[in-house]
Parts: structure tokens; sequence; C-alpha cells
């Protein structure tokens, strides 16, 4: 199977020699996204659930550019820079998601891209 590059607007474009979301037959591996507003490409910079809710916004429009959904998503893999803020993180990703939930990690790191507070990674099956 070849892989296939996706790229949308609705998110932020790539900071780095990657690409936003590969696609390999049906599984689809997402990039990890931070909080950038691709509107104006800056960083959000509200709040741990703001940031959460860009995130995971960019995830979408992602997913969307392939053709899938939020429902589509079998894996996350959380990075915080503060894991006393997993549960304000943790009550926006449940938003976004419905049973089955995605498996998850979650990792607590000391620094991320643009000093962000929080990133996500996807994979996906799209059929």
């Amino acid at each position: 199977m070849k892989k296939q590059a996706i790229q949308t607007t609705n998110a932020p474009g790539a900071i780095g020699p990657y690409s936003q979301a590969i696609r390999v037959g049906n599984l689809l591996f997402i990039s990890g996204q931070i909080p950038i507003d691709p509107k104006t490409g800056s960083v959000v910079d509200a709040g741990i659930v703001a940031e959460t809710r860009q995130v995971l916004e960019n995830l979408k429009a992602i997913l969307e550019a392939s053709g899938g959904t939020m429902d589509d998503i079998v894996k996350t893999t959380i990075y915080l820079k503060d894991i006393a803020k997993f549960s304000q993180v943790n009550e926006v990703y449940g938003s976004y998601f419905k049973q089955p939930f995605p498996a998850r990690a979650t990792i607590e790191i000391s620094k991320l891209p643009k000093d962000v507070n929080v990133e996500i990674e996807a994979i996906a099956n799209i059929s």
C-alpha cells in the first residue's frame, strides 16, 4: 500500500519536515496537533480548556479532510506539560468522543513545541 499525505488549510500547516497526516489503506496517522489557530497562525493561549479545544478542532479538520470523523479515531496520545491539568483536558476530550472511546495514553512532558501546554496525536481507521 502506498502512503498518501493529507493536507488541509483548516488545520495548522506543519512547522517542520512532516505531514499533517499520512493515510495508508484505511489507517490514518495524524501528527501531533498543538493549539494553533489555523486562521491566524497564532498559538491559542487562553488556558488549558481553550487550548485543548483548539487541538481537538485541528484533529477534527484533518479527519474531515481525509473523509473521516472523530468516531474513526481508535488511539490517541496526549502530551501534557502539567499532568495536574489532566482533569480539565479530560473533560474537553470527553466532549469530542462517544463510546466506545479510543484507546489512549497520557504523558507528562517537560516541553512541547512553541512552549504550548498540550499536544495530541491520533490514529484513525477510516472505511
